[in-house]
């Protein structure tokens, strides 16, 4: 495997963090870059994994002995496997805070957001400046790959490693071995799955409904498991940066609006293994493209707010009873909108423009810009109908 390093727009946020707070906490998937972004962003700090058994158990039988041995502070990786440690780290950084110095620095990562954000919200307000690190952004494929095309991009998903592999062959075991290794393994013990082929089919039929709304009632009579098991399920994958949900968005304008959210994948590579696609020829033809094409383009989205440092994203979809749906909401302060439709077409047509168009005279002045993002050469960078070719998203 390719030795090569991505550059990781985030890794700007963190240059100065240190002088304002003594702790990075760096959440996101596994295999996403968070141990290459601590380690060659603060090479002068120790580096300890809570994934090994040894460390892990070191730390649980006596965590201030842990803590002592790096009295200038530690890259403490895969924490959510100990997330007792931040009760720990408090006391020291608040130890240092009242003898008036600034001794130790630390960086936590963990790739299970349920079992590490209570324990920051307890402990560490104040004292910790959180980010998140998703899979590689489009931006930052076409900074090491600049001749990608749009199907490979679909295909190899955000995993740094997956665009590091030496072949094909390695591309696709890598990303087998993530499904094994991290989510039938890690996942399925969170959740206790006592069926195994019942939960394979449910994370099978979750990336056949990319793009969906999520029907937790017509999942679970698929699977043949309780919908409160279902939604339990995903509410794992979730914390897990497996799905996330696109949630519609609510407003008074007199239209009955949709309730159910959608369901997108943290990584088109991993929805397209779970697909069956393995190469470029069968992306190009799939049925699922467009729909892994919006899933793109809205991971893309996140990452715009979440490599700036800012946690803070309000997205949405907009869809009423009569069908007429627009992909993308982003909500501005205060409770002003900018309207996005994704088309994964290379050819424009004024068509694209239609949902957009219906949205307008809904939203009147709060409707700040209207943008199709799609595949295509043609652009226009106007706020009102604007077209823009999705590797050139900004805002």
């Amino acid at each position: 495997m390719s030795k090569t390093l991505i550059n990781r727009t985030l890794a700007s946020s963190f240059s100065d963090v240190f002088s304002i707070l003594p702790i990075i906490t760096l959440t996101g998937p596994r295999q996403s870059g968070k141990t290459t972004l601590c380690r060659e962003q603060f090479p002068e700090l120790p580096y300890v994994s809570f994934e090994h058994a040894a460390t892990l158990a070191d730390v649980q039988a006596d965590p201030v002995a842990f803590l002592n041995r790096y009295p200038k502070g530690v890259i403490i990786d895969e924490a959510q496997h100990y997330p007792t440690i931040f009760s720990y780290l408090q006391v020291t950084v608040d130890e240092d805070r009242f003898q008036g110095t600034d001794q130790h620095h630390y960086i936590v990562t963990g790739s299970s957001n349920f079992a590490m954000m209570e324990k920051i919200t307890q402990s560490m307000a104040g004292r910790t400046a959180v980010y998140s690190l998703l899979p590689l952004s489009t931006a930052e494929i076409m900074s090491y790959q600049p001749e990608a095309s749009t199907s490979k991009m679909l295909l190899y998903g955000g995993f740094p490693a997956v665009w590091t592999a030496d072949n094909e062959l390695l591309r696709q075991q890598l990303l087998s071995n993530y499904y094994t290794t991290y989510i039938e393994r890690d996942v399925r013990t969170l959740i206790n799955v006592k069926d195994l082929q019942a939960f394979q089919t449910f994370i099978r039929l979750c990336a056949s409904r990319v793009g969906q709304e999520f029907n937790a009632s017509a999942v679970s009579n698929e699977v043949g498991v309780s919908v409160p098991t279902i939604k339990h399920w995903l509410s794992i994958l979730a914390a897990s940066y497996v799905v996330y949900l696109l949630h519609p968005y609510y407003t008074n304008i007199g239209k009955r609006l949709t309730k159910t959210p959608k369901l997108y994948f943290y990584d088109t590579g991993l929805a397209a293994f779970l697909l069956g696609i393995s190469t470029e020829q069968q992306m190009d033809v799939h049925p699922l493209r467009g729909a892994l094409f919006e899933n793109m383009v809205i991971n893309d989205m996140m990452k715009l707010d979440l490599n700036r440092g800012n946690n803070m994203q309000q997205l949405f979809f907009y869809r009423d009873k009569s069908q007429r749906e627009v992909d993308v909401l982003r909500i501005l302060p205060p409770n002003l909108v900018e309207a996005y439709e994704i088309k994964s077409a290379q050819t424009w047509n004024a068509d694209f423009f239609a949902n957009l168009n219906y949205l307008r005279p809904l939203l009147k002045e709060r409707l700040l810009k209207t943008t199709v993002v799609y595949d295509g050469t043609q652009e226009s960078h106007q706020t009102d109908n604007g077209i823009i070719n999705f590797r050139h998203l900004q805002w």
